[in-house]
């Protein structure tokens, strides 16, 4: 049956079955974008891959598909999209991009794009304010990953795009991930394997600073670190008294509660220096940096899993971080998970950005 004729479920009728369809990265998988596209105009939901995390994809100009993101992952409806465009030109078209931030706005998508990078931009009429949760700016990205821009291009039109997870949970870098997280309250999922980057873009707001002189506001770390912000424009930071938000509060750019990114299991957080005061009875597991700290060789844990073993390096750390917070949160003999922290500079900010949140989530 086609997806342009079938009647999709509504999330109160019978779980609907989730079909996995495999990217093969040797091949010409243009039907198969093709097919998701149809998919995505008949007001499907689907598990699509990014080099960041899998998102869960919609047409972002149906409300109503769009609406069904809200309700498939539980997330809040004040917590903004982004939508995903298959070249830099495509943004154009689905903002309004103020004339004194248009050189920035195409210097950064020159260099960043296709890419981890979200932009926080004034958005066009097209698009449906669900998208924005009511915002006047939409955060718009173009993803490096083929699959994401391929069934972009095969849809003509944006494709709204969150992690393909339930809200607030782990987000899912491998489709067995997005599985476990949303299976049958979604229609397709597109296996390409593992992501190469493992956390989540970097979002940024292009605006003018207190000079009148172009500027970006980070809003939340990723993979594009502040260092290389700054060899192109002026960073001005987030007040502290400016979101993350929370969950009772409207967000003004995704991905800014304070407590996100967790496992079901209690997580906590050893800042630089915290002393670690285990509870008797209760079963430790450790997500150790290195695997080679003086913590780690207590031997006291249930699990020791390390996120760079051995190495110390960031980029390896990130790429592994969700996937083994979800192996922790799976292995029935560790009751809390304790983290280690990272180096907080370049990716680590990121990195620590998210075990925070993780961690917060059950204070």
């Amino acid at each position: 049956m086609s997806y342009l004729t079938q009647e999709l479920p509504s999330g109160k009728d019978k779980a609907m079955q989730t079909e996995l369809f495999e990217v093969d990265p040797l091949s010409d998988n243009r039907k198969l974008y093709v097919r998701t596209a149809e998919a995505l105009a008949a007001g499907a939901l689907v598990g699509i891959p990014t080099e960041t995390v899998y998102g869960l994809g919609a047409d972002a100009l149906n409300p109503e598909a769009v609406a069904r993101i809200f309700e498939a992952k539980g997330r809040p409806s004040f917590d903004p999209l982004i939508i995903h465009v298959h070249h830099g030109k495509e943004v154009d078209k689905y903002t309004a991009i103020p004339e004194e931030l248009e050189e920035l706005v195409h210097t950064l998508a020159s260099k960043f794009w296709p890419g981890p990078l979200t932009m926080v931009l004034p958005k066009a009429d097209i698009i449906p304010d669900i998208v924005t949760s009511g915002l006047p700016t939409v955060a718009v990205r173009v993803s490096a990953h083929p699959a994401m821009r391929g069934v972009a291009k095969a849809l003509g039109r944006p494709v709204a795009a969150p992690s393909a997870n339930r809200f607030g949970h782990i987000s899912p870098t491998s489709a067995s991930a997005v599985q476990k997280e949303l299976d049958g309250r979604i229609e397709m999922i597109l296996d390409a394997g593992a992501c190469s980057e493992g956390l989540e873009s970097t979002i940024v707001r292009p605006m003018l600073d207190e000079k009148g002189k172009p500027a970006l506001e980070l809003l939340r770390e990723g993979p594009v670190t502040r260092e290389q912000f700054r060899n192109l424009v002026k960073v001005v930071r987030r007040k502290p008294s400016a979101r993350p938000v929370s969950e009772k509060a409207p967000a003004d750019a995704p991905g800014q509660l304070s407590s996100h990114y967790a496992p079901r299991k209690p997580m906590m957080l050893l800042e630089p220096g915290e002393e670690f005061v285990p509870v008797e009875g209760v079963r430790y597991g450790l997500l150790s940096y290195e695997g080679t700290s003086d913590l780690a060789q207590e031997g006291n844990w249930a699990e020791v899993v390390a996120m760079s073993p051995g190495n110390g390096r960031l980029a390896e750390a990130a790429v592994r971080l969700f996937a083994l917070m979800r192996q922790m949160d799976e292995n029935e003999g560790i009751d809390v998970i304790v983290a280690e922290a990272v180096p907080e500079a370049g990716l680590g900010r990121a990195i620590m950005d998210r075990l925070r949140r993780a961690s917060a989530a059950r204070e």
